[in-house]
């Protein structure tokens, strides 16, 4: 099997295509990222790159908050046009029937329909070229009901995520393994 080099290039995938929603329940905004990921445990932190030059970049920057909403399958269509079209111009919440929900921790709304949705407060701001990272801490999140079991663990499989990899979009699909699995002792008969 032979290897075809390529320059350096944003070739990691799948990547999430997240929903975040910034601003206030009066206006705010959503912008759909795929620069995104768990920068740690404790505390919790993840981030989100945006170009300076998209709207929500500045709202952002301004407020230091906003809510990272997980995209299922069912809202791909949404999660797609809230990365092509800018909030400059149309309003995402309504133009997709998205429904805000306000919370206590951050000024931004989170999306209803999300079935995941991570609440974020700004740490650090990082300009690292065509980019700049908004590192943040994950202050809480909000799952829906229909996740949790009957001991209220969660179980995100339920929520019928998908994947982004250059361009395009993919349904999550069955498990193929657990963490740890493959250090797991056999069980002896």
């Amino acid at each position: 099997m032979g290897k075809v080099k390529f320059r350096g290039g944003a070739m990691l995938a799948p990547t999430p295509p997240v929903m975040v929603s910034c601003g206030t329940a009066e206006k705010s905004n959503i912008i759909t990222v795929a620069w995104t990921g768990i920068t740690n445990t404790v505390p919790p932190k993840t981030y989100i790159s945006v170009r300076p030059s998209r709207h929500s970049y500045a709202i952002i920057k301004g407020s230091r908050e906003f809510v990272l909403n997980l995209t299922p399958s069912t809202l791909v269509r949404a999660a797609d046009y809230c990365g092509t079209y800018t909030g400059a111009k149309v309003d995402k919440f309504t133009k997709c029937k998205l429904t805000k929900l306000a919370v206590e921790e951050v000024a931004a709304p989170l999306i209803a329909e999300s079935p995941l949705s991570l609440c974020c407060r700004v740490t650090d701001i990082l300009p690292l070229g065509s980019h700049d990272m908004f590192l943040a801490d994950i202050v809480a999140v909000y799952a829906d009901d229909t996740l949790l079991d009957e001991k209220g663990r969660l179980h995100i499989a339920k929520a019928g995520l998908c994947a982004y990899a250059h361009g395009e979009y993919f349904a999550l699909g069955k498990r193929i393994g657990t963490f740890g699995f493959s250090a797991k002792k056999k069980k002896k008969h």
